[in-house]
């Protein structure tokens, strides 16, 4: 484990997007979670233009979280390509098709009415 960083929320929030970034993710948004759930600190919304983008994105993604710091993330679908969800434990992230993300609208639920999302 030499090497690894210590895994706060922050510095993995920092590494989600940077990756992200990095693999030309759209329409990034960070959803600042603590004090409203349990189950993370924070969420990170996304798109991929295909199927084939969004599976790579996800698969990049937890390659380097376990690279970087040590321990595998849980992930679903990732076989279909279609909506990925990569836990890292204080960071949840979403990676979705255009017309999938649309469909779900998951921003909705967690950013408050009239707030812009970051």
């Amino acid at each position: 484990m030499a090497g690894q960083k210590q895994a706060t929320s922050d510095l993995l929030l920092e590494t989600v997007l940077s990756s992200l970034n990095d693999d030309k993710a759209e329409e990034i948004v960070q959803i600042d979670l603590r004090g409203k759930t349990e189950i993370a600190d924070h969420m990170v919304i996304c798109t991929g233009r295909s199927t084939r983008q969004v599976s790579a994105i996800a698969e990049k993604l937890a390659q380097l979280i376990k690279d970087e710091y040590g321990h595998a993330v849980r992930s679903e679908g990732k076989e279909s390509g279609d909506w990925v969800l990569i836990d890292t434990g204080d960071v949840i992230v979403h990676v979705f098709r255009p017309e999938v993300r649309e469909f779900y609208q998951l921003e909705k639920m967690w950013l408050p009415q009239g707030e812009a999302a970051s």
